[in-house]
Formats: structure tokens, C-alpha cells, sequence
């Protein structure tokens, strides 16, 4: 290979690798956006609306590309084990906006940054996966970190939080099996999960209905374009560059919770919140290296879809 070859491959590989960043960043702040708004709807209407709304849009949006790769999806890999992804992505996701309900946009988040350190610590015990005894100290480091901005006592420990802890919980188990189902094409992931959304706020919009005025509507039209938006700026983000590269720029969605908490909602984030989210943050950065270091496959922060 030439000089000059070698130069341009590498100013190639180079702008990929910006492009990637400059879609995650993107992608993290079009999730952060679409989760705040979905803040500010489901303070007025019921959870199972905007699940529902959100999805009608989303596959909308998508169906072209369901269409056109409509084969895909009668080939799916392990057809029971991608329902049971759709279970859980349905779950995590009404467990997000839920919580919101009753916990502060950056409080919600935060307990949902725990997802690396509960991915890698079910891995060991669920996949029996080796984890050496500097992650293991990183988990524990990281459930500090939830715990502090759990902030449990008889006084403070509160059903929402339990709820939002579930979710990202829910969300590590659908990593894990995420990671089980790698070779299922993009579109029919994406798609599968707003389905399952779709189901069930179908199931949920009945209690507690409220008609919903046009401008509303363009709201809940805009949650579900937005999700799909983020979504493939994260997906091809991806396929730009390196995980290694791009993951770490996903905990900039803790800064948008924290900016969308207090400008749109008023939310001041408490000291605890901060404090722990900076330890799960830390904890999670150092799993992830050294998961990298070790030739192990990257985990992902994606936001609820």
C-alpha cells in the first residue's frame, strides 16, 4: 500500500469515527429531548396514551422500511426469545415514562446509567460469564452510587424510584439478550419494540383516557418521530466507528435530563442525585474499558427507545 493510500485510508477511518460521534451525540440528545417530552405529556395524559400515540407514530414513520424488508421478519433467529426482548422493551419503557410521573427527569436517567454495571453483573451470574475482581469492585462502586442517589431510608425510599430501578433493571436483561440476537437486522429490532409498545398502550389507553387537542397530537406525532430519529443516529453511529469511540459519549444524556429537568420542568437535581450519578458513571466508564482491554464485546447505554 502507498503513502498516499495509507493517508487517505486513514483520513477515512478518521471521519467516520467524527461522524459516529457527532451522531451519538446527536442520537443521546434527540432521546433526552423525546424523553422530556414525554415528560410534559404524560403530566396531563395517561402513560398508556403516549405509549400508544407515540408507537402509531413511530411505525408510521417506519413502515416503509418494514415493508421493504418485510422478509426479515418471517426469518427471524429464536422467535420466542424475541418476544420475550419485546416483553421486556414494552416493560422498561412504560417503567421510564412512568416514573417520570412522580421523579425528576435526571433522577430517572440516573438510574438508568446503572445499566452497564447491571448487564455485567448479571453476565456473571446468569451467563456465567468470567469477572475478575476489578469489575466485580466496579460493580459494587457502581451499586454505591445508585444507592446514594436512591437515597434509601424509610423516609425518601419511594415506589416511583422502585419502579424506575425495575425498569433499568428490565432494560440490562433486554441488553443481555440483545447481545444473544446481534445477527437480527436492525429494522426488525426497532420496529418489534414499538410494536410491543403499540400492544400495550392499546391495552392501557382506556383507563384514564383523555381526548387528546390537535396540538397534542402534533406532540405525541413528534415523541414518536423523535425516538425513531435517535434511534438510527445511535445504530449508525455505531457502524461509523468503533464502540469503544462512541459508548462513552452516551452519558452526555445525564447533562440533557439535568438541563431539560431545570429549564422545562423546574427541577433542581439534588446533591445526592449528582453525586451518585457521577459514581455510577465512573463505574460504568472503567467496566467498559476494561471490557475493551480485554477483548470482550462492548456494552451499550441505548436509552429506552
Amino acid at each position: 500500500m502507498s503513502l498516499l493510500t495509507r493517508i487517505s485510508a486513514q483520513s477515512d477511518e478518521r471521519s467516520a469515527r467524527l461522524y459516529g460521534i457527532g451522531l451519538m451525540l446527536l442520537g443521546v440528545f434527540m432521546f433526552s429531548f423525546g424523553d422530556a417530552l414525554g415528560k410534559y405529556l404524560v403530566a396531563t395524559y395517561a402513560v398508556g396514551q403516549l405509549l400508544w400515540l407515540r408507537a402509531c407514530a413511530a411505525l408510521f414513520v417506519l413502515s416503509p422500511l418494514i415493508w421493504r424488508r418485510r422478509e426479515e421478519f418471517v426469518r427471524m433467529e429464536r422467535p420466542w426469545l424475541q418476544l420475550v426482548r419485546v416483553i421486556l422493551s414494552t416493560l422498561e419503557v412504560a417503567a421510564f415514562f412512568l416514573a417520570t410521573v412522580y421523579l425528576p427527569l435526571a433522577d430517572v436517567t440516573t438510574y438508568y446509567l446503572a445499566c452497564p454495571i447491571f448487564v455485567t453483573a448479571l453476565s456473571a451470574i446468569v451467563l456465567r460469564e468470567q469477572v475478575g475482581w476489578r469489575r466485580w469492585t466496579a460493580i459494587l462502586v457502581g451499586f454505591c452510587g445508585v444507592l446514594i442517589a436512591l437515597r434509601p431510608s424509610a423516609q425518601t425510599i419511594s415506589w416511583p424510584a422502585m419502579i424506575a430501578l425495575g425498569g433499568s433493571l428490565s432494560f440490562s436483561i433486554l441488553m443481555l439478550i440483545t447481545r444473544s440476537l446481534r445477527a437480527t437486522p436492525d429494522i426488525v429490532m426497532a420496529s418489534s419494540q414499538f410494536v410491543g409498545t403499540f400492544l400495550l398502550g392499546a391495552l392501557m389507553s382506556p383507563f384514564g383516557w383523555v381526548t387528546p387537542s390537535v396540538g397534542s397530537l402534533a406532540l405525541f406525532a413528534a415523541a414518536g418521530c423523535i425516538s425513531v430519529t435517535a434511534l438510527f443516529c445511535v445504530n449508525r453511529s455505531l457502524k461509523l466507528a468503533p464502540a469503544s469511540v462512541v459508548v462513552p459519549y452516551q452519558y452526555s444524556m445525564i447533562v440533557w435530563a439535568v438541563m431539560f429537568g431545570v429549564t422545562v420542568f423546574g427541577d433542581v437535581p439534588k446533591p445526592a442525585t449528582v453525586i451518585g450519578a457521577a459514581i455510577i458513571i465512573g463505574a460504568g466508564l472503567y467496566i467498559f474499558l476494561r471490557e475493551r482491554g480485554l477483548g470482550r464485546e462492548e456494552t451499550a447505554v441505548n436509552p429506552p427507545a
